[in-house]
């Protein structure tokens, strides 16, 4: 009976530690796939200036979300983050109902994050001024069209309004990140872009679902519907990237849609259904408004920050 009662003890104890080295080999499996890997360089110095320059885009939209929905912005909720880089023009609070207002205070704190996330990895310089002012969102949706709506478009509006105007900023920064993807070497700053193109195309999605939901609804005070908005959004930017399509509306030709099928367009995709890449270049020529990176304007009137930036404002 003793040794029965010892062959189960010993018996009960392999049983354990066999669990544990199961428990063991896989921790190691979970690890070697999941976690960094034991060469490499995390951040290589190539990589920081490229990863820099989304910073400008990410105060653009932290400054941008931050003020619709909470009525102030980064120096009230992060104000080391700004380094006292001056305050961004014309921002306020926006006229939102209830499902917006949660919608951006969300993407408005994710921004929060994105920067944090930049500043702890490759490092933040000071917010460039920002104008996001009604009168300059005005002018885009001027040129968008092709002559003065009247009244002025307001961003600040209304809910739909203000999603229209986020139509416009999101985007560039994704295809950005798809840009610089291949340009980066070192493991974290990989897994910090992955990161943040993940949210950025998250972003994108909902304010086009949110949009295509109302896609053939008019806006007022014009006599444009959704859909047309987009439409002559994307239109812009394709003439000022001045680099052939690489932005659609919600509404497209069948050429243009998935497989040549469809003209929903609650993505915008390439041909092959991947997204669309721009350089800082491209970028630049949008958001300065002027389809010239070296010439500022539009959402940055003295220019944007970081040295691929500034490399751009010193050429002829």
């Amino acid at each position: 009976m003793a040794m029965d009662e010892d062959g189960n003890q010993q018996e009960e104890e392999f049983e354990d530690e066999r669990m544990a080295m199961d428990e063991e080999v896989a921790m190691q499996f979970f690890l070697a796939i999941f976690s960094y890997p034991e060469e490499g360089v995390g951040v290589e110095k190539e990589d920081i200036d490229k990863m820099q320059f989304a910073v400008n885009l990410e105060f653009l939209e932290a400054e941008y979300f931050l003020w619709a929905s909470y009525g102030f912005g980064l120096d009230v909720v992060a104000p080391n983050l700004p380094m006292s880089g001056p305050p961004p023009i014309g921002a306020r609070k926006a006229n939102l109902d209830q499902l917006t207002n949660n919608i951006i205070m969300e993407f408005a704190n994710q921004e929060v994050g994105h920067l944090r996330s930049l500043n702890s990895t490759v490092g933040v310089f000071p917010r460039p001024l920002l104008d996001l002012s009604a009168k300059n969102f005005a002018k885009i949706f001027d040129d968008a069209f092709g002559h003065k709506l009247a009244p002025p478009f307001d961003p600040y509006r209304d809910s739909m309004s203000y999603m229209l105007s986020c139509y416009v900023i999101p985007y560039v920064g994704l295809v950005g990140y798809v840009g610089t993807n291949p340009n980066i070497n070192g493991y974290e700053t990989k897994r910090l872009l992955a990161g943040l193109l993940g949210v950025e195309s998250g972003q994108d999605a909902v304010i086009r679902m949110y949009l295509y939901e109302r896609a053939t609804e008019l806006v007022p005070p014009y006599q444009y519907t959704v859909a047309d908005f987009t439409s002559r959004i994307s239109g812009l930017r394709n003439k000022l990237g001045n680099c052939g399509i690489k932005d659609e509306g919600i509404y497209i030709q069948p050429p243009l849609g998935a497989e040549n099928r469809t003209t929903s367009n609650v993505l915008s995709a390439d041909f092959g259904s991947l997204s669309y890449k721009r350089t800082p270049a491209e970028i630049l020529r949008i958001v300065y408004g002027s389809g010239d990176e070296h010439v500022p304007g539009g959402f940055y009137p003295k220019g944007a920050n970081g040295k691929i930036a500034k490399e751009f404002l010193k050429e002829p």
